[in-house]
């Protein structure tokens, strides 16, 4: 008997994992992403308030682009939300990767955002 595997479900798993090491605080607030199958999405969370201090997605208006699941969408809100947040006053974050992959549109996330002046 073969097996489906049920991807959502390996990816809630491997966020849960990480969720369990990962946390913000004020000092160093975590860089949530989710990506979805058309956008991707990144939140500056301080865990500890649960506030968000600054987010960006391919559905802002200055965003908005025909299509906003590629690689070129997500280092433009990588770039976005490093913006956001050092107008929010952070600098150095924790990054959450959402259970999804380093890979891809995520890591392009992540380095524009570290080009864009975030530490992490």
């Amino acid at each position: 008997m073969i097996r489906k595997v049920n991807r959502k479900k390996t990816a809630q798993k491997r966020h849960y994992r990480l969720r369990r090491r990962l946390a913000g605080t004020a000092e160093r607030p975590r860089l949530a992403v989710y990506r979805s199958e058309k956008h991707i999405y990144a939140q500056i969370i301080d865990d500890i308030k649960s506030v968000t201090l600054a987010a960006a997605s391919t559905l802002d208006k200055d965003l908005r682009t025909a299509s906003g699941a590629n690689v070129s969408a997500a280092e433009a809100v990588g770039e976005l939300i490093a913006k956001r947040a050092i107008e929010a006053g952070v600098k150095a974050v924790v990054f959450d990767r959402g259970g999804a992959l380093y890979h891809g549109r995520v890591a392009a996330l992540a380095d524009s955002a570290r080009k864009g002046g975030l530490d992490f």
